[in-house]
């Protein structure tokens, strides 16, 4: 029987042979993009696990082997808005642990590189970035120990005695291969690997493989009326409906299988591509890095083709009945009411989480809290959509007598189902999209405002939290060699306050900040030439300043600080806090700054305040990112799918609307009519889609972040006005096809 339904596929004739091409064309874009999906989660993952060994400094990290202990200290550092990471790392022995990615443990006075470091230090002024490595480039760091092409770490060989002083230094006898168990803030890798970006990646994820699968499912219904047709006549024949139903799974399956390898070949084509795309923040995939499993690749290669025959089967379920099915069709069974549970379910474990106040603790706790929750609601606008066609359609037909509204909306009452699968796809999407943008927009507009203002951004520093001394006194000649760089505008000297001299007056810059016990001390002098912290009384020598005012994100021109009562002389004596100076915010002026203080305070990180928000901006843009990338894949994967099934609509139907010509009707009404069924549940069923995206993303918002969902952007309004008017545009570039497919030809029983 399989033998003869593969004769019967290929052999009939060129429009058998189109038909399987369209197919197969269709189900190879959606594998296509359903591999790249797939293999871009496998490349975030292995790229985190090829971070792990930069935990090995972790306080709950405990193992333990039989070697030299090594001296360990991660640390951060940053050139023009770019995140640096260094290890710095002493052997006491000979078999001190090495890390990944190098041959051997890199000696006092040399490091390793990086490739893409390599190349930033060598097109760089050394006294911008060079000259803070100690020593000579020994090595490039391997891929096996960097996340993407563009990672930029360094390891640098230290002493014992340089190292073990350092905050967060360790001896450690292992290198970390796996994640510790517990991590809080102790793995260094934390900004990249957060929760929530896990969380919002399985998200995406899943939201992207949605539509690609209804994408699939519609391909596989192309043509769907005639081979009922056909299959009704071997019925008449004498086939039974196992045999009719092998026939047509035979038929799919086919196709089906085509297109998968079709679609092998396409993703094989887009890996390239998707290895540019920075999902993770601002960093490239490595190409080996995109790959699909074992499961992966069988569950597609089997699952599409079966996928396939299924909806053949299901589709065929009235032939199967009767002989004369087909011709004889009755009203479908209206959908119940019971189909928006699913939706309302996943809405309501959504809501759970608020209203009980509380959310999983890990990562992999809230990724299986909150994404069944999207992906129920998800499955829930699809099964929820029939009914809600026919309930749009059934109220429109109560309020309408035109002859083209009446078919159509009519047509819709009597089968939502298809008039709600053609659309299907672009509601999903717009839900996606919707939610992306929204979770994001929210994420970005709570913390997104790291950027300082224009005076406070030009500022470098280096020092302590405010309780700590920084150093005993600044050096002379450190001070002297910082002003003579050019473009630097002033140098303030904040010193700390043991004996508790003066007061803050004004606990204005971070009122949610802990206060201090003692304001810093700044000579007005000092403070003159950084005007944007603040201004001194008249006639002092010595001001008594919030420490908190020099690392605020905004300047304070105008806010008074009072005197103090100690002289200059006796400032000079007390120990540093902080070094702040302010430049005129060129790249290559504060990149020199950062070089000297880094190198003077090796201990201390020099900062600015776009420094600050960096890894946070990073990890932004990468949200961004994600969220660029299901904007860009499933509208177009609607508008495929849109348009694949009007065409499959109009050729299913065209023996009917051939009927209609012969007896009269106009062309134009048949286009309105195919127009009113399409146009009709797109907008009533996106509305509510819309809707519930921004239901859905506003529950998990307040239960995940405590944030209050803010309203997207005009750039998302016009996005999704722009969507629906090209899906409209779609629907009518078909309806030319109406007067080609409904000649009288087409009128003939088949």
């Amino acid at each position: 029987m399989i033998g003869f339904a593969l004769r019967l596929t290929v052999s009939g004739g060129r429009e058998a042979v189109a038909r399987l091409a369209m197919i197969a064309a269709a189900v190879a874009i959606g594998v296509g993009l359903l591999l790249s999906t797939f293999a871009s989660v496998n490349a975030v993952e292995r790229t985190n696990q090829r971070q792990v060994w930069l935990d090995t400094g972790a306080p709950s990290r405990t193992e333990q082997a039989s070697a030299d202990p090594l001296w360990w200290w991660p640390h951060g550092d940053y050139y023009d808005g770019k995140s640096l990471t260094e290890v710095d790392v002493a052997a006491t022995g000979p078999t001190s642990p090495v890390p990944p990615g190098l041959t051997h443990l890199p000696a006092p006075g040399e490091y390793y590189a990086s490739p893409a470091l390599a190349k930033l230090i060598r097109d760089t002024p050394a006294d911008q970035l060079g000259d803070r490595f100690p020593g000579r480039l020994t090595g490039t760091v391997g891929d096996a120990a960097l996340a993407s092409p563009d990672s930029l770490i360094a390891v640098i060989g230290r002493t014992p005695a340089q190292i073990k002083d350092a905050p967060g230094a360790r001896a450690v006898t292992t290198i970390a291969s796996t994640r510790p168990s517990v991590c809080d803030n102790g793995c260094w890798d934390n900004a990249v690997r957060g929760d929530a970006m896990t969380l919002i990646s399985s998200v995406v994820a899943g939201a992207l493989i949605f539509p690609v699968l209804i994408f699939i499912a519609t391909a596989t219904r192309l043509s769907a009326a005639t081979r009922e047709q056909r299959y009704a006549a071997m019925r008449l024949v004498g086939a039974t409906p196992r045999q009719v139903a092998a026939l047509s799974a035979v038929e799919s399956a086919l196709a089906a299988a085509a297109g998968t390898v079709a679609g092998f070949g396409l993703y094989a084509a887009l890996r390239p591509l998707v290895a540019t795309v920075p999902l993770t923040g601002q960093q490239r995939f490595f190409l080996s890095d995109l790959t699909l499993s074992a499961p992966q690749a069988l569950g597609v290669v089997v699952g599409v083709p079966v996928a396939a025959a299924i909806a053949a089967r299901l589709a065929l379920r009235r032939v199967t009945v009767s002989p004369l099915g087909v011709t004889r069709r009755v009203t479908p069974r209206p959908p119940r009411a019971w189909r928006l549970i699913p939706l309302l379910a996943g809405l309501a474990e959504l809501a759970y989480f608020v209203f009980v106040g509380r959310r999983p603790a890990t990562g992999n706790g809230q990724t299986a809290a909150y994404l069944p929750g999207f992906l129920v609601v998800m499955l829930g606008l699809v099964i929820a959509g029939p009914y809600l066609t026919m309930i749009v359609a059934r109220a429109v037909a109560r309020r309408t007598r035109r002859p083209a509204a009446l078919i159509a909306v009519r047509r819709l009452a009597d089968d939502p189902k298809a008039g709600f699968r053609a659309v299907s796809g672009l509601v999903l999407a717009l839900f996606v999209t919707t939610a992306t943008v929204s979770i994001i927009g929210t994420i970005n507009d709570y913390r997104g405002t790291l950027g300082g203002d224009r005076q406070t951004r030009t500022v470098v520093e280096a020092g302590s939290d405010g309780r700590a001394p920084l150093a005993g006194a600044i050096p002379t000649r450190l001070l002297t060699e910082v002003r003579a760089i050019q473009g630097v505008r002033g140098v303030a000297v904040v010193h700390a306050n043991p004996g508790s001299v003066g007061t803050v007056a004004h606990r204005r810059v971070h009122p949610g900040d802990p206060p201090l016990d003692a304001p810093a001390l700044v000579t007005c002098s000092d403070l003159a030439q950084t005007p944007m912290v603040g201004r001194c009384p008249a006639g002092a020598s010595v001001t008594a300043v919030d420490f908190y005012a020099f690392v605020s994100l905004q300047s304070h021109p105008n806010l008074p600080w009072p005197a103090a009562s100690i002289s200059t002389a006796a400032v000079a004596k007390l120990p540093v806090q902080l070094v702040y100076v302010a430049t005129d915010g060129s790249t290559a002026t504060m990149e020199r700054v950062r070089t000297l203080l880094t190198t003077a305070y090796p201990h201390q990180q020099a900062q600015t305040v776009g420094d600050w928000g960096t890894d946070l901006q990073q990890e932004l843009a990468g949200w961004r990112q994600l969220a660029n990338v299901v904007l860009l894949t499933t509208l177009p994967i609607a508008g495929c799918s849109l348009a694949v099934s009007v065409v499959a609509g109009l050729s299913d139907r065209r023996r009917p609307f051939a009927l209609l010509r012969l007896t009269g009707a106009p062309l134009r009404l048949l286009q309105r009519v195919i127009g009113l069924e399409s146009t009709l549940p797109l907008l009533a069923v996106s509305a509510i889609s819309i809707g519930t995206a921004f239901a859905a993303s506003a529950l998990f918002l307040k239960s995940q972040m405590h944030y209050d969902l803010m309203s997207p952007g005009v750039a998302y309004y016009a996005l999704v006005a722009l969507g629906l008017v090209a899906s409209l545009g779609i629907i009518a570039s078909t309806l030319p096809l109406l007067k080609r497919i409904t000649g009288p030809e087409a009128a003939r029983n088949g």
